[in-house]
């Protein structure tokens, strides 16, 4: 796992005087990564750092000179359209390019006069995906989450015996992960009521979203070659938010006995910025297990795992409707959460993808599943949030909300947060709901 370096400095103030400010998510502790262009332009996407309400243009830095030896190489692979080569380069290029990033963007730094015109107003650019997605496994890690949802459908017993033992996950859909912003078609699908003999193809009448953490693999491993539990972590280039939308309706139907199939696959939403695993170290912190539930198998424990496994990310969703966008009132916050409370870690996320030898890639992605906390109104979806659609929300406009409905958007936002560290965010994802297609 990352150690504390000087990059994590609290005291370290930049040159870009948008990143001191108290509310920044991007100050010059975190320098995540996204894939950008200006807006409107026919330039090409390549790899950018966010720093306060500005982005280094990583091709541009490059060529200014800034750089040398392993950090010039690290940022000649963010030249390209995705990050895919720079993540294949492991954690010692990752941390040297970080590392001459931060000194180049401190408050009195020799690189200045170079590197200010390397720099591109977020506000004028358009994002990607940051990366080719291979393949996406998605998680089920939040207890609170499983066991709510499994108290719907299956009140004597809500947990499956397996939970406790295994990081539940299946393998989604890559190609419909879009990027912040993402506007896509309410589902069509087979749905059955319970009174009904026959199911009918219609729209998704109980659209809801996910409140989730995105992880993208850094370098991978061979094929039959299993990552263990206390070198999970090198392979994790970093975190994203995640939306992974779905449709209730359709998947009581068809998730058994396989699972869901079109009830997720037809979009899911990541935020731009990648979060790396080095800017996250100040926020690691214990990862505990219940003394009376089952203690994970040797291949899922260790003492490293047990003492910093778990991120302390503080997590919200809020939601903006038609109505709220044409009288231009605010969104309203829905719930909160964080993924503190996961019951299984990214590192044992990662040793068991792969116990089986299954090969990562570069690229390749780990949803978290829904981040539910242990209160109600910790809830990571609008399933749990309205018990099941028989308890509406009344959003503060009066509206009211059992599921979602055409024209609202989900905004989500993430923020790491702790005494004597500089506070660091996530930015945020935003995904809009259209009507189906006629």
């Amino acid at each position: 796992m990352t150690q504390l370096n000087e990059t994590h400095d609290p005291s370290l103030t930049s040159w870009v005087l948008s990143a001191n400010e108290v509310s920044c998510d991007f100050p010059i502790q975190n320098l995540p990564f996204a894939v950008f262009r200006r807006r409107e332009s026919d330039e090409k996407f390549r790899g950018g750092v966010a720093i306060g309400n500005q982005i280094v243009d990583l091709s541009a830095a490059q060529r200014s000179g800034v750089f040398s030896d392993l950090a010039e190489r690290a940022a000649q692979a963010c030249s390209q359209t995705t990050l895919n080569e720079y993540m294949k380069m492991g954690t010692t290029a990752w941390s040297a390019l970080r590392l001459a990033l931060s000194r180049a963007l401190r408050e009195g730094a020799e690189a200045q006069n170079k590197l200010k015109n390397c720099l591109v107003p977020q506000a004028d650019v358009e994002f990607t995906v940051p990366c080719k997605i291979g393949d996406y496994t998605d998680f089920y890690t939040s207890i609170h989450h499983a066991t709510t949802v499994g108290s719907l459908f299956r009140p004597d017993n809500p947990l499956l015996p397996n939970y406790k033992w295994v990081p539940i996950g299946y393998h989604g859909r890559a190609s419909s992960i879009g990027i912040s912003g993402q506007n896509f078609r309410r589902p069509m699908g087979q749905t059955k009521a319970p009174d009904a003999l026959e199911p009918n193809l219609g729209p998704c009448k109980r659209l809801d979203y996910e409140l989730e953490v995105g992880i993208y693999i850094g370098s991978g491993n061979d094929m039959g070659e299993p990552i263990s539990i206390d070198n999970a972590e090198e392979h994790v280039f970093g975190l994203c938010l995640f939306n992974d939308w779905s449709a209730r309706d359709i998947q009581a139907w068809e998730y058994q006995p396989l699972g869901p199939f079109l009830s997720k696959s037809f979009a899911s939403t990541v935020s731009p910025w990648i979060i790396t695993t080095e800017a996250l170290a100040p926020f690691r912190s214990a990862w505990t297990r219940d003394s009376e539930d089952p203690q994970p198998l040797p291949y899922l424990d260790s003492e490293k795992n047990r003492a910093k496994g778990a991120y302390d990310i503080q997590l919200e969703v809020l939601l903006e409707s038609e109505k709220m966008r044409s009288e231009n009132t605010p969104a309203v916050k829905l719930s909160e959460s964080s993924f503190i409370y996961s019951y299984w870690t990214v590192g044992q996320m990662v040793a068991h993808h792969t116990i089986n030898g299954c090969n990562l890639e570069p690229g390749d992605f780990l949803g978290s599943g829904t981040q539910s906390g242990p209160n109600h109104k910790e809830a990571g979806s609008l399933l749990e949030l309205s018990m099941g659609g028989k308890q509406p929300l009344t959003l503060q406009n009066g509206e009211t909300r059992t599921f979602l409905q055409d024209g609202d958007a989900i905004i989500m936002r993430g923020r790491c947060e702790k005494e004597g560290v500089k506070a660091i965010g996530f930015g945020e994802v935003v995904g809009t709901v259209l009507p189906a297609k006629e």
